[in-house]
C-alpha cells in the first residue's frame, strides 16, 4: 500500500532546506555541499545565494573572460562574483554570457529548459543587482519570486462538509517541470520589474483565460508564503538545487452560477476541474499535487477555517515554515529597502 502523506510530510517536501536554528545538525550537513554567494556594497558583505560544489567547479573551469572576476574564500566557503561591471545592465549581460556558455556546452541539464525569461536578484537597499535567466537561478540559489492564486466558488450540494468548490488545473504532460501534477488555479514567476498584481493578471489570462476586468475587481491578495525548497528530479531533470522562494498569494471567488470559469489557453494546463475540500485533501495525501502548490493550498485551508489548531496537530509548524526567514534580500523583507535585514522570529 502506498504511503499516504500527512501535513508534515507535505511541508517537508517544500520547505526542505534545514533552518540553522531549528535543526542545526541537518543544516551543518547540508551546508557542506554549498558555498555562499556574497555581494559587497558600501556597508559590507551580505549573502545573495547558495552555490553547490558542482557549480563552483564549473565556475573554476570557465574562462575568466566569460565568467568575469571571481574571488573564492575556501575557508569561509564564500564566493564573490559578478561584482566588477558598474551597471545593472552590464552585470545582467555578464550573467547571461556565462549561463549561455554553460547551456551551449551542456554543463547542466537544468539549462535545457531555457525559458528566455529574466528574473531579478536584489540588493539589500532595494536595488536590482542583475537579472538572470529563470532556469539558471537554481545554479546560484538566488531568491525567486512568484504569484499563486486559488479560484473557488461556493456551493452547498453534495456530501462535502464545506461549501467551497475549488478549481484545480492538471499540468500539461509535456511540461519540463512536474508534468501531469495538480496545481493552484493560476501561478507564475515574477519577471524583472513586474508588479505581483500585474503578474497574476497576466498569468490568469495566459493560463486560465480569466478576464482582466473581472480579475482586477475580484482578485484579493492574502499575503506571502516563504520557504526554501530543495528540488527533486521532477524540477527539470536534476535534484538538489536550492530554491528560496517568496510567493504572493491571491484568492478569487467566482460566481456560483458558473458564468466565469477557468479554461486552458497557453498549453501549460491540460484541463481544469472543480473539486471539494475533501477531494483535494485526498489528492494531496496521495502525492498528486506539485509540492509548493500543496503548501499554498494548506495555507488556503488555514485562512478559510478548514485547518485549525484544534484539528491539525502540525498547525503551528505549518504557520512557521510557510512564512520562514529567507536570508537573501528582496521584497519579502519587511521594510526591505532599509540597509539592515529584518529581525528573525523565533
Amino acid at each position: 500500500m502506498a504511503t499516504r502523506l500527512t501535513t508534515i510530510d507535505l511541508i517537508n517536501k517544500v520547505d526542505g532546506f534545514p533552518d540553522p536554528e531549528r535543526d542545526p545538525q541537518r543544516y551543518s550537513e547540508e551546508i557542506k555541499r554549498l558555498y555562499t554567494l556574497i555581494w559587497k556594497d558600501d556597508e559590507g558583505f551580505f549573502p545573495i545565494g547558495y552555490v553547490p560544489l558542482s557549480v563552483l567547479e564549473a565556475l573554476e573551469n570557465t574562462p575568466a573572460d566569460i565568467r568575469g572576476p571571481m574571488d573564492v574564500d575556501h575557508e569561509a566557503r564564500m564566493i564573490c562574483l559578478f561584482q566588477e561591471p558598474v551597471t545593472e545592465e552590464e552585470r545582467t549581460e555578464l550573467v547571461g554570457r556565462l549561463t549561455a556558455y554553460w547551456r551551449q556546452n551542456e554543463t547542466f541539464r537544468i539549462l535545457k529548459g531555457w525559458r528566455n525569461e529574466l528574473w531579478p536578484v536584489y540588493g539589500r537597499n532595494g536595488d536590482l543587482l542583475f537579472s538572470i535567466e529563470r532556469v539558471a537561478m537554481g545554479l546560484f540559489g538566488n531568491a525567486r519570486f512568484g504569484v499563486h492564486m486559488v479560484a473557488f466558488l461556493r456551493r452547498n450540494e453534495g456530501n462535502s462538509r464545506y461549501d467551497l468548490r475549488i478549481w484545480v488545473p492538471k499540468r500539461a504532460a509535456n511540461k519540463s517541470t512536474y508534468p501531469g501534477m495538480l496545481d493552484n488555479t493560476v501561478a507564475g514567476g515574477l519577471m524583472t520589474n513586474e508588479d505581483p498584481f500585474e503578474c497574476i493578471i497576466r498569468e490568469a489570462d495566459e493560463e486560465a483565460s480569466l478576464p482582466e476586468d473581472f480579475m482586477r475587481k475580484n482578485a484579493k491578495e492574502t499575503g506571502t508564503i516563504t520557504y526554501i525548497y530543495i528540488t527533486d528530479e521532477r524540477a527539470g531533470g536534476e535534484h538538489g538545487w536550492i530554491y528560496p522562494e517568496c510567493q504572493w498569494v491571491y484568492d478569487l471567488e467566482l460566481p456560483a452560477d458558473g458564468s466565469v470559469t477557468p479554461c486552458p489557453k497557453d498549453g501549460e494546463v491540460e484541463s481544469f476541474s472543480l473539486h471539494t475540500v475533501e477531494e483535494i485533501q485526498e489528492q494531496m495525501a496521495q502525492g498528486l499535487w506539485k509540492p509548493n502548490c500543496a503548501l499554498i493550498m494548506l495555507d488556503f485551508f488555514t485562512r478559510h477555517g478548514i485547518l485549525t489548531p484544534e484539528n491539525e496537530p502540525h498547525y503551528d509548524e505549518l504557520q512557521a515554515r510557510a512564512h520562514r526567514f529567507i536570508p537573501f534580500p528582496g521584497p519579502h523583507w519587511p521594510n526591505w529597502q532599509h540597509a539592515s535585514p529584518p529581525e528573525r522570529k523565533a
